[in-house]
């Protein structure tokens, strides 16, 4: 789902980006890994947090319109870019009206706020909920296989429909203020131990794994993605999933289909255990390929 091309800006070794949600578990991987390519990054999250590597952090909350414009602006200009991270991470941790609240709230106030302040460029976490299948009160299945950025939402929980909605919120931001936004569909993401928890769920029993279509990603390529992201230059609006190419299971995907979404048509040959999400988008526009993988090595290491 993408709109324009490329050409866009790029940053440089002196570029300031902004990330929100840094203490989260992607932010606080994100964080390092821009640092470390060079990039001067501010932090912010709602709580107090360590974060070694920034070249400033700021505690306050994405919902207040008045810290997120001074967080745009650190060193009296705004910054370069922006990574929006900071959201409610998942059904059931607060009232579904406030998870929608805060998502879509959050998401305006920083992209727009991005963008009215003259940010060049804003990546933002989105998520394969807004499919409609991962957190759904009841099976859904996709109309097809792999699942593109182009199938439909059907969404029917809050927190699916509030990240439908950031996502046009993103192609608000693009056509209000002409910057460029990134939205990345992550599926689950972790390593160590908080992937080796999720792996052994699904070990268990691979069917709590249905809704999500077994998809994962390690939260070190979720960093590589978000640099790949701002780095790539594109121009306008683009929505991508970025997830790895197998499941999360040893269990064919073949198999898999026919067991738990025996109505899903297959549109391309999934052989062995690749994921049924198709990430080829962000490989081909994002150069974005991953690196770390779970079958050949212990994912606590």
């Amino acid at each position: 789902m993408s709109q324009q091309g490329t050409g866009g800006w790029r940053p440089d070794a002196d570029a300031v980006v902004l990330v929100t949600g840094a203490a989260g578990v992607i932010g606080n991987v994100v964080v390092p890994y821009l640092a470390d390519s060079g990039l001067r990054v501010v932090a912010v999250d709602r709580a107090p947090f360590a974060s070694p590597k920034a070249e400033r952090v700021l505690v306050g909350d994405v919902l207040d319109r008045d810290f997120v414009a001074e967080s745009l602006r650190p060193f009296g200009g705004p910054v370069d870019a922006v990574v929006h991270l900071a959201a409610i991470p998942a059904p059931g941790q607060v009232p579904e009206d406030e998870t929608l609240a805060q998502n879509v709230r959050g998401a305006y106030l920083v992209l727009d706020g991005a963008g009215r302040a003259g940010v060049r460029c804003a990546v933002a976490a989105s998520s394969v909920a807004a499919y409609g299948y991962a957190w759904a009160e009841r099976d859904l299945s996709p109309p097809y296989v792999p699942v593109d950025e182009a199938q439909p939402s059907v969404a029917i929980d809050s927190y699916g429909l509030s990240k439908t909605m950031t996502e046009q919120v993103g192609a608000f931001a693009t056509r209000r203020w002409g910057m460029p936004t990134i939205l990345l569909r992550f599926p689950f993401v972790g390593d160590g131990d908080r992937l080796a928890g999720h792996l052994a769920r699904i070990r268990g029993d691979v069917a709590v794994n249905r809704r999500e279509l077994w998809s994962w990603l390690d939260t070190r390529d979720a960093a590589r993605a978000v640099h790949a992201a701002l780095t790539s230059g594109l121009t306008g609006h683009h929505v991508f999933n970025v997830a790895a190419p197998d499941t999360s299971t040893t269990v064919p995907t073949a198999e898999l289909l026919t067991r738990f979404h025996p109505d899903t048509r297959v549109r391309a040959p999934l052989g062995g255990v690749d994921s049924p999400l198709d990430s080829s988008a962000a490989r081909r526009l994002l150069g974005f390929e991953t690196r770390h993988g779970w079958r050949d090595a212990d994912p606590t290491d």
